[in-house]
């Protein structure tokens, strides 16, 4: 993972933790919310190697089922086959985990990663109201305030970074669209899509 892409899933798990009414927030208030959100990513990663394990262990279990109390060559298969997809599931699960973002936010790119993720946590904070505007007018048979808290989130960092710190607006949709992927769902990472295209076109027409 990139250092910004870190820093943006670390933004994202610290808004989370922000009171929902605006007020001012100490800088060390942001940096103990940083260290909350890397300590949730730390247990997220160990929670997913263990799921791992426990994955593998079924796919051996399952594999020796399939070598002593398969009847049939075709009933031997089948336990294969998922003896196989359980170590498959397995490793994915290890390869996720292995992106552990503590690592990385602790190695060489520390402090990128960590002045990035207080930058977007303080431009949202700072900016909500005009940027939840900008969001108003961009949908489309909803209300922002019923829109799951983590979207609202998501969709907030977009608009920050198109707004305020000049990043691409693809680039910005993009990266929004993986944070939905991990964090939400199908559905929502398309609702989110959606609403930033729109986000982008009204803030190419000036009309914010």
């Amino acid at each position: 993972m990139l250092p910004r892409q870190i820093a943006r899933e670390l933004a994202l798990l610290s808004l989370s933790q922000l009171p929902t009414t605006p007020e001012k927030l100490e800088t060390q208030q942001l940096q103990d919310l940083m260290l909350a959100a890397v300590r949730t990513l730390r247990t997220e990663a160990s929670e997913a190697l263990e799921t791992a394990a426990a994955e593998l262990q079924r796919s051996s279990d399952r594999l020796l089922d399939s070598e002593t109390i398969a009847n049939s060559v075709p009933s031997a298969r089948a336990m294969l086959k998922e003896s196989i997809e359980l170590a498959q599931l397995a490793i994915n699960r290890v390869g996720s985990a292995m992106e552990i973002p503590e690592l990385v936010y602790l190695s060489s790119n520390q402090q990128e990663v960590y002045e990035y993720a207080l930058e977007l946590t303080k431009l949202v904070h700072a900016n909500r109201t005009e940027v939840d505007n900008i969001l108003k007018q961009s949908l489309v048979n909803w209300q922002l305030d019923r829109i799951a808290r983590i979207d609202r989130d998501i969709l907030r960092i977009a608009v920050v970074e198109m707004l305020y710190v000049g990043i691409d607006e693809k680039v910005a949709i993009n990266q929004a669209i993986e944070l939905a992927k991990r964090y939400s769902g199908n559905e929502e990472y398309r609702f989110i899509n959606g609403v930033l295209r729109r986000v982008s076109n009204l803030l190419k027409s000036n009309l914010v």
